[in-house]
């Protein structure tokens, strides 16, 4: 008997709760001509990126596109003609898109409100999914989105692409095997230009535009522009400020090289400084993890968020992270050759970590390249820089059915974003928070837990039984 996916694909976003129905549907077994195909769900930014990114795999057939903002959704329709593809199928509702049976898999590159929504829709209609990063807007989905991948057995990818690059592979050893001695500390730098949004007035929502869809599981609120593209990030509604935007990023890197996984407690301070204008979530904000390990040891992470004129720690955003390890900026012949930036220049950021051992410091610039400085006294140790391919990673992973190759399976992505949400808790309640690592619950704060769940608006409500 043929399961017709509507029967199941309920429109209100209720639970679909059909276990093995779904997964005889989904998880074809590829044979060695057969290509994934793939949909791309959210087209502006990110998605743009995930069009020219998945193009690029062997085997990777970009099937369909669905966006809410039919400008975007046919531009990127427009942009897959040029590059040579066949014309992808296109949709405005990804419930319509989920009921289609050609479609093998979804990248999530929408607003992050929509991020755990919409990979748990997938994994219940049978398609594997990489979602970008942070994977949920609370703690509470991103914990049943672990759960539905698991349930419904897919492959999901979370979009932290350092994990796939070669270059931080070796710096995560290098923080491990002993070259900078014990290490017990990481900072995330995230120091990144961020100019004011204004003001802006409800307006009426602009034609070709579903508000509503776009809205989504958020609260309806008037439309107006910083509440829409890419200003969504600072608005709590719908996004998680920049630690939940760029942050997230270092955040991942750093709990990858301590090798830890939630922490015991967290206190986080900031604030939203010099601008008058929307933005609701704070522009500077310090965080800090403590972790503890077996026999009682500890270790620390700080995550430092700052949105205008920075300096440059450990050479973190000068240039400086050659092939070699040898600085390619800055150095001079002579004292008088020495160059001056000039404004433009000048706006650069301070994207990357720094790992404290006792027996120097490691360095990491960006997604794919590191230094150490060794002893004491300082002196340059082992160096590298290389790129991987995080979408080729997946797409290797949906053709397997081995989840473990993996490079950043759900499980990573959904602990690296708890601690953005530990943090941004820890900030809007004005205190430290004690959690339980093992059962993944806030101590003692009635308050913190009710907001590290989330609220909804039907009928886009994340289940509480997936």
């Amino acid at each position: 008997m043929e399961i017709d996916r509507r029967d199941f694909l309920k429109t209100t976003g209720r639970a679909m709760t059909v276990g093995a129905a779904t997964l005889a549907m989904g998880g074809r077994i590829f044979g060695a001509n057969d290509r994934v195909r793939l949909a791309i769900c959210g087209l502006r930014g990110r998605g743009n990126d995930h069009l020219k990114g998945f193009a690029n795999v062997p085997g990777t057939e970009i099937a369909a596109m669905c966006d809410v903002d039919e400008s975007v959704l046919n531009q990127r329709l427009g942009d897959a003609e040029k590059m040579g593809l066949a014309r992808p199928k296109s949709y405005g509702d990804i419930r319509r898109l989920l009921e289609d049976k050609d479609i093998d898999a979804i990248s999530i590159a929408t607003p992050n409100h929509w991020h755990s929504l919409m990979a748990i829709w997938a994994c219940q209609a049978g398609k594997d999914v990489y979602v970008e990063k942070p994977c949920s807007h609370n703690w509470f989905e991103g914990r049943q989105l672990v759960r539905a991948v698991k349930k419904y057995n897919r492959i999901c990818q979370h979009g932290s692409q350092s994990r796939s690059n070669p270059g931080m592979i070796e710096a995560i050893k290098r923080v491990n095997d002993g070259t900078i001695g014990n290490t017990y500390l990481a900072r995330a730098l995230c120091y990144k230009w961020r100019p004011s949004i204004g003001h802006a007035q409800p307006e009426a929502v602009p034609a070709g535009i579903n508000y509503d869809l776009w809205t989504g599981p958020a609260p309806m609120k008037p439309f107006t522009r910083n509440r829409f593209h890419y200003n969504w990030h600072w608005i709590w509604d719908t996004g998680n400020g920049d630690i939940g935007n760029q942050a997230i990023h270092e955040i991942d890197i750093a709990r990858w090289g301590l090798g830890v996984r939630f922490p015991v407690q967290v206190s986080a301070m900031g604030g939203h400084f010099m601008f008058d204008d929307d933005q609701e979530t704070p522009n500077t904000l310090n965080a800090t993890f403590a972790f503890e390990e077996p026999q009682g040891k500890r270790k620390m992470m700080e995550i430092e968020v700052r949105h205008w004129i920075t300096n440059h720690e450990a050479e973190i955003g000068t240039n400086a992270f050659g092939a070699s390890g040898i600085p390619t900026a800055g150095l001079t012949k002579k004292p008088e050759d020495k160059q001056v930036l000039g404004p433009k220049e000048a706006k650069t950021n301070t994207i990357g970590n720094i790992f404290y051992g006792s027996n120097g410091y490691l360095a990491m610039d960006g997604y794919d390249a590191y230094k150490t400085w060794l002893t004491d006294q300082v002196e340059p140790g082992p160096s590298g820089k290389a790129s991987g391919d995080h979408w080729a990673n997946f797409i290797d992973c949906v053709r397997s059915r081995r989840a473990e190759d993996l490079h950043c399976p759900i499980e990573e992505g959904h602990i690296s974003s708890t601690l953005v949400h530990l943090a941004n808790t820890s900030y809007r309640l004005g205190r430290t928070l004690k959690f339980d690592p093992e059962r993944e619950q806030i101590i003692g704060d009635e308050e913190a837990t009710k907001m590290l769940h989330g609220t909804y608006r039907a009928p886009y409500v994340v289940p509480e039984e997936v």
